[in-house]
C-alpha cells in the first residue's frame, strides 16, 4: 500500500457524507472556474484528512467523481495547444490537475486502508477500489501526457507500487463495471494499466486530439488482447513483448532477458498485433470502421493509417528513442519561425519596406559601394541580432521527416505545426519542414518531429495591400519553394498567417532577381503560424 499520512480529528471538511456532499455540490459555483477547482481540492483534502466510515468515504467519492471530472476538464482546456515547454503558469496549471487526480487517488486509497484494517462492509467493493486508483493515477499521467510532458519517476512510481499491490491481492483481472468509463463497458486494473503504458509509447506518433482519445478507446476495448505476465518468451518472427520494472520510475520499454529480475513484467504483444492486423485487413477488404468495432469518426482510409500507426509502435521491433534513452548523435542546426529562417537563408534579417523599388536601389548602391549588401540594420553579422540557430542531435533525419532532441534543455518554445528549418553546421542547403510532434522529456529537453516540405527554400520578401480586416498587408518575409517538375510538384509560396486569399495579388522580391507580381492560387497545408500556398505569376500588363 502507497503510504498516507495520518487522519486528523481537527479536519473539518464540507461534508462528511453522500447527502452532505450533494447538497454541497448543489451550491457550489462553477463559473469561476479557478475558485470551483481550488474549493474542490481543498475539501476533497479536508475530506481525506478526516476519520470517518469507510463506506461514507466511498459513496462521499463516488458522488464527487462527476462534478470533478467536468471541471478538470474545463480546466485542462487551458492547455491545449500551447507551446513546450511550459511556461511557468501553465506548468503551476497542470500540477493543478495532477493534484487534484491526486487527491481522488489518496480518497479511495483510504478506502483500501479501511479494508485491509478490517472493515468489513467495505471488503465486497475491494475490487472496485483498486479500479479507482489505477484510474486516477492514469488520469494524472494522460494531463501530462496530453500536455506534451514527460511525467516524473514519482508518478511513474506510484502506479507501478499501485499495481503491484493489486497483484498481491489477485485483483488485477477482476472486472468492474464504471458508469464514467466508456459507458460502462467492463473494465480491469490489467486493462487500464496496460493502456496507461501504452499510451505513454503512443505519445511519440503525435496523434491528433481526435486520434489520441480514439486510440484510448481501442484499448480500452480491447484489454482481451493483452496481457502482463511475469514472464516472457521472444520469438524472431512475432511481435516483440515489452517491459516494464514495477519497481522503477520508467514506463514501457523493449524486454531483454538479461533484465529479468522478480519485479519485471511483460506485455506479450502477439494476440494484439493479430488483432490490429485483423482489422486492418477488414477495412482494406471493404467492410466500415463501425462493423468492425472501431467507431464511426473515421473513414476506412483514416481508419488504416491509424491502426498501421499504432501497430508500428506497439508491435513492431525499433530503436529507443532519444525522448526516453539519450544518447549521442550527430548535430544539425534548426531554426524556429518564418524571420528567423529568412535571415538564415537571406544572410541578413527582414525589414518590413513600403517601396521595394527603393530597396533594390539601395541594396544596388551598397553593393558599389561595399561590395555587398548590408544588413537593415547596419550590424555586419546578423548573428549579433539574435539570429542564431539552435543545436539538435538527430535521431533520424531522412528526406521526408526527422525526430531531433534539442542538445540543450534551454531554448526558444515550440508548438505544434510550426515552421522550422534544419541545416547542417557550415551549410547553407535548408530543409524547411514543420512540426509534427513536440515533447518535452523528464530532462527538461524537447524532442520533437517534423515532415519537411518538398524543395530547397528561396528568402523572398512579399508585398500587398489588404481589401479585408482579416488579411495583412504591407511587406513581410516569405519563402519559395520551387518546382520539382520529376516529381510533378509545382512551385509554391511559404506566407506568414493571414496572408492567403485565393486569387490576391501580391508583389514578390526576390534577391538579385527583381520583382513579380503573382497571384495566389489554393492553399496547400497550413501551420501554426505559416500557410503553403499555390501561385500564379501575374502576365505582363494584369498586374494591379
Amino acid at each position: 500500500m502507497l503510504p498516507l499520512e495520518p487522519t486528523d480529528d481537527l479536519a473539518q471538511p464540507a461534508f462528511k457524507d453522500a447527502a452532505s456532499c450533494t447538497q454541497w455540490l448543489s451550491q457550489l459555483q462553477l463559473t469561476n472556474l479557478n475558485l470551483a477547482h481550488g474549493t474542490l481540492r481543498k475539501q476533497l483534502d479536508e475530506l481525506n484528512r478526516c476519520p470517518i466510515k469507510g463506506s461514507d468515504r466511498l459513496q462521499t467519492l463516488e458522488v464527487l467523481r462527476e462534478t470533478i471530472a467536468v471541471v478538470q476538464n474545463d480546466f485542462a482546456k487551458k492547455l491545449i495547444g500551447k507551446k513546450l515547454p511550459l511556461a511557468d503558469d501553465e506548468f503551476l496549471l497542470l500540477l493543478s490537475l495532477s493534484s487534484l487526480w491526486q487527491s481522488m487517488l489518496n480518497g479511495y486509497l483510504r478506502c483500501l486502508q479501511s479494508v485491509e484494517m478490517g472493515d468489513k462492509a467495505l471488503a465486497a467493493q475491494t475490487a472496485l477500489l483498486c479500479q479507482r486508483c489505477v484510474q486516477y493515477s492514469s488520469l494524472q499521467i494522460g494531463d501530462f501526457l496530453r500536455a506534451g510532458c514527460e511525467p516524473d519517476g514519482k508518478t511513474w512510481q506510484q502506479l507501478h507500487s499501485l499495481y503491484a499491490h493489486i497483484e498481491s491481492l489477485g485483483l488485477q483481472n477482476e472486472t468492474v463495471r464504471d458508469e464514467r468509463y466508456y459507458a460502462g463497458h467492463p473494465v480491469t486494473c490489467r486493462t487500464l494499466y496496460a493502456k496507461t503504458l501504452l499510451m505513454h509509447r503512443a505519445r511519440l506518433l503525435g496523434l491528433s486530439r481526435s486520434h489520441w482519445h480514439i486510440a484510448e478507446r481501442w484499448l480500452s476495448l480491447w484489454g482481451d488482447a493483452i496481457t502482463i505476465e511475469p514472464r516472457c518468451s521472444i520469438s524472431k518472427d512475432d511481435a516483440p513483448p515489452l517491459g516494464v520494472d514495477l519497481a522503477g520510475t520508467h514506463a514501457l520499454f523493449r524486454a531483454r532477458p538479461d533484465l529479468a529480475t522478480a519485479s519485471m513484467r511483460y506485455l506479450a504483444m502477439v494476440p494484439l498485433s493479430k488483432l490490429i492486423r485483423v482489422k486492418t485487413i477488414l477495412l482494406q477488404q471493404g467492410q466500415a470502421p463501425q462493423q468492425v468495432d472501431l467507431g464511426s469518426e473515421l473513414s476506412s482510409k483514416e481508419g488504416v493509417a491509424l491502426l498501421n500507426q499504432l501497430h508500428a509502435c506497439w508491435c513492431e521491433a525499433r530503436p529507443d528513442s532519444m525522448a526516453d534513452v539519450p544518447r549521442d548523435s550527430s548535430i544539425t542546426h534548426l531554426c524556429i519561425g518564418l524571420e528567423q529562417i529568412y535571415a538564415q537563408i537571406a544572410r541578413r534579417p527582414f525589414k518590413p519596406v513600403k517601396d521595394t523599388a527603393k530597396a533594390s536601389q539601395d541594396a544596388q548602391r551598397q553593393i558599389e559601394t561595399f561590395g555587398r549588401v548590408l544588413d537593415d540594420t547596419g550590424q555586419h553579422a546578423y548573428k549579433e541580432l539574435g539570429f542564431v540557430p539552435e543545436e539538435w542531435m538527430v535521431e533520424e533525419d531522412s528526406l521526408i521527416r526527422a525526430h531531433l532532441l534539442r542538445k540543450a534543455n534551454v531554448g526558444e518554445r515550440l508548438a505544434h505545426q510550426q515552421l522550422v528549418s534544419v541545416f547542417a553546421p557550415n551549410s547553407t542547403t535548408h530543409k524547411l519542414g514543420f512540426t509534427t510532434l513536440v515533447n518535452v522529456t523528464r530532462t527538461g529537453h524537447l524532442y520533437i518531429g517534423l515532415r519537411y516540405l518538398p524543395g530547397q527554400p528561396q528568402a523572398v520578401t512579399v508585398r500587398g495591400n489588404a481589401d479585408s480586416e482579416l488579411l495583412r498587408s504591407g511587406s513581410a518575409p516569405a519563402l519559395l519553394l520551387p518546382a520539382m517538375e520529376k516529381l510533378n510538384i509545382p512551385a509554391s509560396l511559404v506566407l506568414p498567417r493571414d496572408w492567403f486569399k485565393a486569387g490576391r495579388t501580391l508583389e514578390m522580391a526576390i534577391a538579385d532577381d527583381g520583382k513579380q507580381s503573382v497571384t495566389l492560387g489554393f492553399s496547400v497545408e497550413k501551420g501554426s503560424d505559416f500557410e503553403r500556398v499555390s501561385f500564379a505569376p501575374v502576365a505582363a500588363g494584369k498586374a494591379n
